[in-house]
């Protein structure tokens, strides 16, 4: 359209200067209407043409703007798609269960000895009969001995027990332990958890089996004098290359006991329970954020705008290139035509 109207532009002119021409050979009508419309028709057309270069030259400033703007989001893009990838960030979800896969508690007695272990449910422990004396042992326990990891010379012992497994009935594992006499100012008992009793029962390498836990896991203590109360929950974390690893939680109370033995003794009792806190097992995993084929789409665009904005901006140059051609051409040719 521009360029019908710049036709348009060149095609008058040649009117206009006949109109002219006739109006300065005839003397008496230099104020004739058509006289004045040929001397102020070029001006106009002259100030239209001007308007339009103003507004392109507008424009092209305006597209040049946007491309750097496109320009600046391409590098921000890849810039944050770079430091999402060095920076991961961290996933937890938590998966409902009904039933733990029973996990393994190792204790580490020493000189004490098992009296008693039994499993409850509802959180609710009978009194104490004979505290003291040898009770009724109804967990599935295993004893077994192994050199310990960290210096390879010391046998160690240990006493492997089924942990709890019904979380909604809340069953509950409770022990009870005795040591006759110690010489030491502070008595307690190591023990470690870990993820699968099954596992445990069906290694062929039991003692290795528990080198590695006890390489893999933290060891806790309970006191003498006490009973001590754990609720465990369950963490997996899986490792950037596939693996799992498996943590346990623990919270801990732990209450007094008040020992009503008739005869004072310088033995110590020791009561622990372990319980499950919740049905919730947590996983936790270190995710991308970044997505390539969001970055993609994005670049894709911002591509096709620069490419679309310096398409026009070429064309635009070309046109007032254009322009200012036929405008220096109808001036000299008006020009000429005068002299």
């Amino acid at each position: 359209q521009l360029s019908e109207d710049v036709e348009q532009v060149s095609e008058n002119p040649t009117e206009d200067r006949e109109g002219e021409m006739e109006v300065h050979e005839d003397s008496s009508s230099v104020i004739l209407p058509d006289g004045e419309l040929g001397t102020t028709t070029p001006s106009l057309r002259f100030s239209k043409t001007c308007l339009k270069n103003v507004f392109s030259v507008i424009l092209l400033f305006i597209y040049l703007l946007l491309m750097a703007v496109a320009v600046f989001l391409v590098y921000q893009t890849i810039s944050d798609f770079r430091e999402k990838l060095k920076h991961p960030v961290m996933s937890v979800t938590y998966k409902e269960v009904s039933l733990y896969d029973a996990p393994g508690i190792a204790f580490y007695p020493g000189k004490a000895r098992l009296l008693s272990c039994k499993h409850h449910y509802y959180d609710h422990i009978p009194p104490l009969i004979n505290p003291g004396q040898p009770g009724d042992i109804e967990c599935t326990t295993q004893r077994i001995n192994y050199t310990d990891p960290f210096t390879n010379q010391t046998m160690k012992y240990a006493l492997v027990v089924q942990g709890p497994r019904d979380v909604k009935k809340r069953e509950l594992v409770f022990l009870q332990f005795h040591l006759n006499e110690t010489d030491q100012d502070f008595s307690a008992i190591d023990y470690l958890l870990f993820s699968s009793f099954q596992e445990f029962v069906s290694s062929p390498e039991k003692a290795k089996f528990m080198k590695d836990c006890e390489s893999s896991y933290s060891s806790w203590k309970f006191s003498g004098g006490f009973r001590t109360w754990v609720k465990m929950s369950l963490v997996k974390t899986k490792e950037e290359d596939g693996s799992e690893t498996v943590e346990f939680k623990q919270e801990t109370s732990v209450v007094n006991y008040i020992d009503q033995r008739t005869k004072p003794r310088s033995d110590q009792l020791f009561f622990v329970v372990f319980e499950w806190k919740d049905p919730f097992i947590q996983t936790v995993q270190d995710i991308i954020t970044a997505n390539p084929w969001n970055m993609i789409a994005l670049l894709c665009g911002i591509f096709l705008a620069l490419f679309k904005a310096a398409d026009f901006a070429k064309l635009s140059v070309k046109w007032m290139i254009k322009i200012r051609r036929r405008h220096l051409k109808r001036t000299r040719q008006v020009t000429n035509h005068i002299s």
